[in-house]
């Protein structure tokens, strides 16, 4: 490695714990980013908006050849590094506040992952909490959607395990690095999930799990995800902070309404008075994610079967259309290339034999 790339210094600031706001503030004054190696001291201590100490890091870190060889480890280990100029990084977290330069991580993510929700709540979790978050994760993974949480104890815990045990996909966000076990009860959990998913953090190796991380963790939990479940807890609380980030990104917030007696009910039964949509069935969810609830029909969809014996040409290549996805009338037409009039009268003999239905404004979905 003769020169350093701009994405080897998004590495090396990282790994001397350099925040990205001020990562960003350093490539918002530099035309390349590079150039901080090569500015004098002088001028890099008077950089404004950036704190002296942090400053002051970087220029006793700034040896390249050290650089050089803290990369040529981390690119040795198993670790797996992506930062914001990989075709890796996540396209969800890009436009998130604070969004992650640098990113370690163990397992992979596969194009399918993009349909994921958080399942968040408490470390102490109840036995109604332990059955709400294996029922809700169970139906979540058989509808292939992805479970990300945060491999504490608790709700995390008993999400990532559910998910594993039905034989789906779960990522996990660490607030430290990835070869520090917190909780340590967890190490044979993060193998699990690395094998079955991905464990993620934006902590280089050796940061240990500090209490002001796990709050910064969260960002990236809902980031990742369409929406988030909030299965218990405590009014103030660290899955509160999820909850607001959640809201934040946009993404809708889904809270278990609990016994007003319970301590670990408070933070999700204030969720739903200040607008969280309260999870009671799965169909709150379907209802409010789209791309869950058309995942679903495509599932349902492709396990049915259907006898073409009995039946046209024409009649066969509508079913095969409507058969991807309920389908408007006039689009059947455009891709069929018959006439309106005759897929509207072939819809209606499909409707007598039994095969399709009318959704609702001539929406056709098979029965």
């Amino acid at each position: 490695m003769n020169t350093l790339s701009k994405r080897d210094i998004f590495i090396w600031l990282n790994s001397i714990g350099i925040s990205n706001k001020n990562i960003f503030k350093l490539e918002c004054f530099f035309n390349d980013i590079r150039e901080v190696l090569e500015i004098s001291s002088g001028q890099l201590l008077n950089i404004k908006g950036i704190r002296k100490e942090t400053l002051n890091k970087i220029l006793k870190n700034r040896d390249k050849n050290l650089i050089k060889d803290r990369i040529l480890k981390l690119d040795e280990s198993d670790i797996n590094i992506i930062t914001i100029l990989d075709k890796e990084y996540p396209e969800s977290l890009i436009n998130i506040y604070d969004k992650p330069y640098v990113l370690y991580q163990k397992g992979e993510m596969i194009p399918e992952d993009i349909l994921s929700i958080a399942v968040v709540g408490s470390r102490k979790a109840t036995s109604y909490g332990v059955w709400a978050c294996e029922k809700f994760t169970k139906e979540l993974v058989n509808l292939g959607v992805t479970i990300i949480s945060g491999v504490a104890l608790g709700i995390d815990t008993i999400a990532h395990k559910t998910a594993l045990k039905e034989g789906g996909r779960t990522i996990g966000i660490l607030g430290n690095g990835l070869d520090v076990y917190y909780p340590k009860r967890n190490e044979s959990l993060y193998k699990e999930i690395s094998n079955n998913g991905s464990i993620l953090t934006e902590f280089p190796p050796g940061t240990p799990p500090l209490p002001y991380n796990f709050p910064q963790r969260n960002r990236i939990i809902t980031g990742l995800s369409l929406g988030l479940i909030v299965i218990e807890a405590k009014e103030r609380s660290g899955t509160s902070i999820t909850a607001y980030h959640a809201l934040e990104q946009g993404k809708d917030v889904f809270a278990l309404p609990g016994n007003i007696n319970s301590v670990y009910s408070e933070g999700t039964n204030k969720l739903i008075s200040d607008g969280a949509i309260p999870l009671l069935n799965i169909d709150d969810i379907l209802m409010e994610i789209e791309d869950i609830k058309n995942n679903k029909l495509n599932k349902n969809l492709s396990k049915k079967s259907i006898d073409y014996t009995n039946l046209s040409e024409t009649e066969i290549k509508i079913i095969e259309i409507i058969r991807q996805k309920p389908t408007h009338c006039d689009i059947i037409s455009y891709r069929t290339g018959i006439s309106i009039s005759n897929v509207t009268s072939i819809l209606t003999i499909l409707e007598l034999k039994g095969l399709v239905k009318e959704l609702e404004s001539r929406i056709f979905a098979l029965v």
